[in-house]
């Protein structure tokens, strides 16, 4: 990023970095509960990773192997592909899931979202899920505002 930016021209606006996903702010949203809410993303996940082009020029698989998940990036191409659209989804790591969306307690949505900053996030875009959508985006800029 910082190559990247040395490059860019000093009239331009300052550049933002985006990250987020869905949002779901709430003391009961560990466990069980948490796997259900992250399995919603899974299909879109495995189709971004598998699906959006062709082995070897697909960005979303390349960042999600950047990320760490190499093998599992390969996988979940190779199902997709194959038109095993189930198998991929089940093939997205949690973990991944886990640290690119915000679900979960408030405590560990503050932390998720430092950890955001601390990388140079700069726009949170998320999808909040649940009953009420409003308070979800106002508890999460409370959290943004504290940190």
């Amino acid at each position: 990023m910082k190559a990247g930016t040395a490059k860019r021209s000093k009239d331009l606006k300052p550049l933002d970095i985006s990250a987020g996903g869905i949002l779901a702010i709430g003391e009961d949203n560990v466990g069980d509960t948490k796997a259900k809410i992250l399995n919603m993303v899974r299909p879109n996940s495995a189709l971004y990773i598998g699906g959006m082009g062709a082995r070897g020029k697909n960005f979303y698989n390349d960042i999600c192997s950047a990320y760490g998940y190499e093998a599992e990036a390969k996988l979940v191409q190779d199902l997709y592909l194959d038109g095993k659209k189930e198998e991929a989804a089940a093939a997205v790591p949690t973990e991944m899931l886990e640290l690119t969306n915000l679900v979960g307690p408030k405590s560990f949505i503050a932390e998720r979202v430092a950890a955001f900053k601390e990388a140079g996030v700069t726009v949170l875009s998320v999808n909040p899920v649940g009953p009420d959508a409003a308070k979800q985006v106002e508890i999460l800029r409370d959290i943004v505002d504290s940190i």
